[in-house]
């Protein structure tokens, strides 16, 4: 059924945006959008301000602090009583605060809202969206949310819920790494990695993280589902943080130099699983059957053709 009480916005067609906006669609909003880049959409406009001159509640997915701030800019000339602006990039709090002020000087609403989920999750409308801000907004624009999400998780005020999810993407991080570290040491040790495999299958540390990408570190295969560069900047966020409360973060910090290392070898537009580049351990298979999580801050598309799986996690023994 139209919703035709709201219009909504999306602006950012990146992985996650276009998404976004064909879930819109199939739920019968009508969608503007505008991207920095021409995109061949529906309704595609020549500006962030044509856009928030069509719409009510308009969804941002840009890919950093400076990227939302130039986009909020961009669009103050248009902003009323009527918008409601969420932000979904996963940036600092201070920045979602300062885009915040923005917002609301304009008389316009603002939610921080960032979110877990990447190509599968959006494509299926089961993306988990971390909501802070007024709760009358929230119930607002929970229609849209709805379209393109399986949950929303309400956290508190704003970047308070940009904080959350640089939280659970510092675990992020360190499972990935972590994983490259143990696959690298048993195959210098000659150990077959399809035992680990089952190891961590069997094992209480077993995560979707795990699942998604251990085989793309044994396949060598870096299709970006999200890439190193964007996991590096949140690690940056997080020590950014850290370092304003006064803390240690000593896991985090060895995390982010093995991923500066690897960025700088020329890898930042790989997946994040591509950090395991740094111990040059060869592709033991060909192909690998991956599975189709959709709770991960990264989710896979199952494009892989396995010939033969030799992993117990991830298909049967042919």
């Amino acid at each position: 059924m139209a919703h035709r009480q709201l219009t909504a916005g999306v602006i950012g067609l990146g992985i996650i945006g276009s998404r976004v906006a064909a879930q819109l669609r199939n739920a019968g909003f009508e969608v503007w959008v505008w991207n920095r880049s021409p995109k061949q959409e529906p309704n595609f406009l020549g500006s962030a301000k044509q856009v928030a001159e069509s719409a009510e509640t308009i969804q941002i997915f840009v890919s950093d602090g400076p990227a939302l701030m130039a986009t909020i800019e961009a669009m103050k000339p248009a902003l009323t009583a009527r918008h409601v602006i969420l932000n979904h990039a996963t940036v600092a709090p201070n920045e979602v605060k300062a885009a915040a002020e923005i917002v609301t000087k304009c008389g316009a609403g603002f939610l921080d809202a960032p979110f877990t989920g990447s190509k599968l999750a959006a494509e299926t409308g089961k993306l988990v969206y971390y909501l802070g801000g007024d709760a009358s907004l929230q119930e607002r624009v929970r229609p849209v949310l709805n379209a393109s999400s399986k949950d929303i998780l309400s956290v508190g005020s704003i970047g308070q819920a940009s904080l959350v999810k640089i939280a659970t993407n510092l675990v992020s991080a360190a499972t990935v790494q972590v994983l490259s570290e143990a696959l690298a040491l048993l195959d210098k040790a000659d150990v077959p990695l399809e035992t680990f495999i089952k190891a961590i299958e069997l094992n209480a540390v077993n995560s979707v993280t795990a699942q998604l990408k251990m085989p793309l570190m044994l396949t060598c295969e870096f299709n970006p589902h999200f890439a190193l560069k964007h996991m590096l900047k949140d690690v940056n966020l997080g020590l950014t943080e850290a370092k304003a409360c006064n803390i240690s973060l000593p896991a985090t910090h060895a995390v982010a130099e093995s991923m500066r290392q690897a960025v700088a070898s020329g890898w930042g537009d790989l997946d994040l699983a591509a950090v395991s580049k740094n111990y040059a351990f060869p592709a033991k298979v060909k192909s690998v059957k991956i599975p189709s999580g959709d709770t991960a801050s990264d989710d896979p598309t199952a494009t892989a053709q396995p010939r033969k799986s030799i992993f117990p996690l991830f298909g049967k023994r042919a």
